[in-house]
């Protein structure tokens, strides 16, 4: 999942975009969405490693992803307020080094063998991503001219979902293989270091490097100016279920796969699996950057929508490769709904346009607050059972989107 959008609280100033040869500044931007995504996705591995390290049940174990997104929901506006005060260089530096402050925090989290920690050093970590996804979003957009600005994002979603597939391979061997798995909570110390190292250098070619300098304008206004379009009201409820739903697929998959009536795998054999359902959005957006330009989005909207409701309703229904193959290929069609999503939100807000942009990122919560609704439902009920919570999500999502076609075709 690759966060796009500005903040409310800012705007680059048209007279001060950026010249055309920032090719070093772009790689610098896209490698930051190499770290979203690492970092991220490292989650769908923490969650059954902590729930055996700690003897956790579904609901304590998710509170790894509630922890993490709650983040984006609690820290977003202050961000924009860091960002209007520091720049965005400085912001992105910041925001980096929080980042590596919680990478840090895991070493002595296991040390102690103290769940709370854990779940501190997360909640920094996002916080600092939660700043780098607001700063590197508009940035990286106006790197260069606005009718290119998507395909700058493109590439940076590419590369986010590339860190997608490579985290839950490096996450499996490091961690949740037999060998590491016997040193219990310390075998997160070496991978989340090594991590903090990453983001520190980084952090530090980005200080020294010359990077273009945007204004930032100050924009008063207040929420209840956007909220008065029912599209925008709409576009939130579902950028927070369609994270929600993405989330939750991958944050229990581990678990899912390792059911006797599923899969019965170990856990570091699904985690491969779990590479393959975020493989799967890599290859969907690659697809939809020429599908989105012949369809509209509100059609590729529905139909996304509607074959990923099916997948997983044959996934609870089956067992064996059918449910895992089914529950798996959900990530190709996730790939595609934050793009359709978005734009649809925020279409025709003019002046407020910023402050729903803002408002859509908070959406990201729904990241924190759907997967802990599933571990309720796994622990009361059944795990494979459970994902009927992803159905709501993509039923709301075939709404949304059929709502939004007939509110186009009016126009």
């Amino acid at each position: 999942m690759d966060v796009k959008g500005t903040s409310g609280e800012f705007v680059i100033s048209e007279t001060q975009q950026a010249s055309k040869n920032n090719h070093g500044a772009i790689a610098l931007m896209v490698s930051l969405f190499f770290i979203f995504g690492i970092i991220t996705v490292f989650n769908d591995v923490l969650i059954p490693h902590l729930k055996s390290v700690f003897n956790l049940s579904y609901i304590q174990a998710i509170l790894i992803q509630f922890t993490f997104f709650s983040a984006y929901f609690l820290m977003a506006m202050p961000a924009a307020k860091v960002i209007a005060a520091k720049g965005y260089k400085n912001s992105i530096v910041i925001g980096l080094l929080v980042v590596m402050f919680g990478c840090l925090l895991f070493y002595p989290a296991a040390s102690m063998v103290f769940y709370p920690l854990f779940l501190l050093a997360l909640f920094i970590m996002a916080s600092g991503i939660t700043l780098l996804q607001v700063s590197a979003n508009p940035y990286l957009s106006a790197l260069g001219p606005a009718e290119t600005a998507s395909a700058r994002l493109n590439l940076a979603g590419g590369f986010n979902s590339l860190a997608t597939i490579i985290g839950p391979l490096i996450g499996a061997h490091f961690i949740l293989s037999s060998s590491e798995a016997q040193r219990g909570a310390e075998a997160v110390q070496i991978p989340y270091i090594v991590l903090a190292l990453f983001v520190l250098t980084v952090a530090v070619i980005i200080y020294f490097y010359q990077l273009p300098v945007l204004s930032i304008e100050s924009k008063s206004s207040t929420k209840k100016g956007a909220w008065k379009f029912k599209n925008l009201r709409l576009g939130v409820v579902a950028i927070f279920l369609y994270v929600g739903a993405e989330v939750t697929v991958g944050s229990f998959m581990i678990n899912y796969l390792s059911l006797e009536n599923i899969a019965g795998l170990s856990e570091q054999t699904a985690a491969n699996y779990v590479s393959m359902y975020w493989g799967g959005a890599m290859i969907g957006r690659f697809i939809g950057v020429a599908f989105l330009n012949r369809v509209k989005v509100t059609k590729a909207l529905t139909v996304v929508s509607i074959v990923a409701f099916l997948l997983v309703t044959v996934s609870i229904l089956s067992s064996g490769s059918l449910s895992v193959w089914t529950i798996v290929a959900v990530g190709l069609f996730n790939s595609v709904m934050w793009p359709c999503i978005f734009p649809l939100g925020i279409k025709g807000l003019g002046e407020y346009t910023s402050e729903g942009s803002g408002l859509m990122i908070m959406g990201v919560v729904g990241g924190a607050i759907i997967p802990l609704i599933q571990g309720v439902m796994a622990d009361y009920w059944s795990l494979q059972g459970s994902f009927c919570i992803a159905l709501v999500c993509y039923a709301y999502l075939i709404y949304f989107a059929i709502v939004s076609g007939k509110t186009e075709a009016k126009g």
